[in-house]
């Protein structure tokens, strides 16, 4: 953490914000905003805490629905789309059923575990020092929990063969893309979804009278949405290592094994670069100085 961030990360520290109008005459009172200091790596009281297993289990049922909307989608889909292509909800549903159900889940749960629904949300936010390494590696195995009874429904309630034959929603490369295409595009779409992430829970936001839920969760639906659509021609949109690894165990063939890395790698270093991004962004130490002579105009 740099010099000029530091003075942010003890606890109750605030800073004034001053709003002005565009003709500069003007002034609002000052809004002040809190940053939290940063999560200890290894906080072994947390195992101590009845608010990290109630979190836990909020992972666990949100991960387990939004796989159950996601992979029933896809696979319903595909079942009427082979007898008409012009029958089913198509691309467009799909992203529609994945980005409208991760708004509904990030809203009900941010106050609870914070939302996060996906192992590279909480690595991303781990690198930041958002949470700690012991809850994040719970989060992670109650994510990954969670997708694999989220597919278990699913096949449960949907004939076998139409299941088995339709790819059981599995993310796997598609035909004419090369792996490195695959790693890309998981790579570049994580990396939006995460940058939205960070955005959305800058404590900043509070200054600005938001409401942080719907200020998270809206964002991050259309988000999941738009990168849907970039996505899921390619690799059938995985961005969640979690929602990858349930379809690939349930389903159980070779080829969703064979590129399952990809679908664990893309995410976890689209997360990485968001953080990198975040943290070497104009307010570090060596480029912040170069702006503090640059004021703000309200009228631009």
């Amino acid at each position: 953490m740099s010099d000029s961030e530091s003075d942010w990360a003890s606890e109750g520290s605030k800073k004034s914000v001053q709003l002005r109008s565009p003709d500069y005459s003007v002034h609002f009172e000052p809004l002040d905003y809190a940053v939290p200091p940063p999560a200890p790596l290894i906080e072994i009281a947390e195992l101590r805490s009845w608010s990290l297993y109630r979190a836990l289990i909020c992972e666990f049922v949100a991960a387990l629905l939004f796989q159950y909307i996601n992979v029933a989608t896809i696979v319903g889909y595909k079942v009427q789309a082979s007898t008409d292509q012009c029958d089913g909800v198509g691309l467009l549903g799909i992203a529609w059923a994945s980005g409208g159900m991760m708004f509904v889940l990030v809203y009900c749960n941010t106050r609870i575990s914070g939302g996060h629904i996906n192992p590279a949300v909480t690595f991303g936010l781990m690198l930041t020092r958002k949470v700690s390494a012991v809850r994040a590696v719970l989060y992670i195995k109650a994510q990954c929990l969670g997708a694999i009874v989220g597919t278990c429904i699913v096949k449960g309630t949907i004939e076998k063969h139409a299941y088995n034959s339709n790819g059981g929603g599995a993310n796997m490369v598609s035909s004419g893309y090369s792996h490195g295409t695959a790693l890309g595009a998981e790579m570049i779409g994580t990396f939006i979804l995460i940058f939205v992430v960070f955005s959305s829970t800058d404590p900043k936001r509070n200054a600005e009278g938001s409401n942080v839920p719907l200020l998270m969760s809206l964002p991050l639906g259309f988000t999941l949405f738009a990168v849907h659509l970039a996505t899921f021609p390619i690799t059938g949109a995985g961005l969640n290592p979690a929602r990858s690894l349930g379809t690939a165990v349930i389903y159980n063939q070779n080829q969703a094994w064979d590129d399952l890395w990809i679908f664990w790698v893309g995410p976890l270093v689209g997360a990485l670069a968001a953080a990198v991004y975040l943290h070497y962004n104009p307010r570090h130490i060596f480029i912040k100085p170069l702006f503090d002579g640059f004021e703000d105009n309200p009228s631009n």
